[in-house]
């Protein structure tokens, strides 16, 4: 009886593994066919370190995690088998992504900097715009968790930004994303300070609104310098290997 246990245990391990591994070989196999091997490799890389940071997050709380899925054109995402029991643990899960993907896209800029290797330079970029992009302030995006410890209201900021993006490039991904935020935006609507969930689940210390308003400022606007300097250095890298 003991021996089948630990079957079913090392059994479970294995299909996270291949749902993680799996999902991951899919989604650089694709992105090969487009953008190359060599980057298709780097760019789920730092997909990977993104949703780690969020393991990390979730566990350091004590949240029970499910496997990492990938999806090629979409992202990835973990699984949290336990919801959080607050919003200022929900806006910790959310930021630990942003933070630690920042941190990988900071590595692979720097290495791509000092070996002088573009296609590396253009993951960094890659990295960079991900996770400013999952910064927006609406929900399901990571931004729309951490600024939900603020307020669940600051989600309507996040429909225009989002409704710009699809102006200047419309995506199928972008449709996706607006429909599930949806019910989230009638959600912050219908907000109200003196609803029970206003008292219960977002009810958090104001110091702790600063902390997280503070971090998220700094951490968008580093992302947006970041994305905007090597997007310019890739487009004169262009230019001078075209003249």
């Amino acid at each position: 009886m003991l021996k089948l246990l630990l079957l079913l245990l090392s059994g479970a391990k294995l299909g996270k593994l291949f749902t993680t591994g799996g999902t991951m070989l899919i989604s650089v196999v694709l992105y090969a066919f487009i953008y190359g091997w060599r980057y298709a490799v780097g760019f789920v890389g730092l997909l990977f370190v993104h949703e780690w940071g969020h393991y990390i997050a979730a566990r350091q709380r004590g949240l029970s995690v499910g496997p990492m899925t990938f999806i090629p054109f979409l992202g990835a995402w973990i699984e949290l088998k336990d919801l959080p029991h607050d919003a200022e643990t929900e806006a910790f899960v959310g930021l630990g992504g942003p933070l630690l993907g920042s941190v990988g896209a900071l590595g692979v800029y720097w290495l791509a900097r000092s070996w002088d290797i573009p296609w590396l330079l253009a993951v960094s970029y890659s990295g960079f715009f991900l996770n400013l992009f999952n910064l927006i302030p609406l929900s399901p995006l990571d931004g729309g968790r951490i600024t939900a410890v603020l307020s669940p209201r600051i989600w309507l900021l996040g429909v225009p930004v989002l409704g710009a993006l699809f102006l200047y490039r419309p995506s199928p991904m972008l449709l996706i994303i607006a429909l599930m935020a949806a019910p989230q935006v009638w959600k912050a609507i219908k907000f109200r300070k003196d609803s029970e969930e206003a008292q219960t689940y977002y009810a958090v210390p104001t110091a702790k609104k600063w902390e997280y308003g503070l971090i998220y400022l700094v951490l968008a606007a580093f992302l947006a310098l970041m994305t905007h300097d090597v997007h310019e250095l890739l487009q004169s890298m262009k230019v001078t290997r075209g003249g």
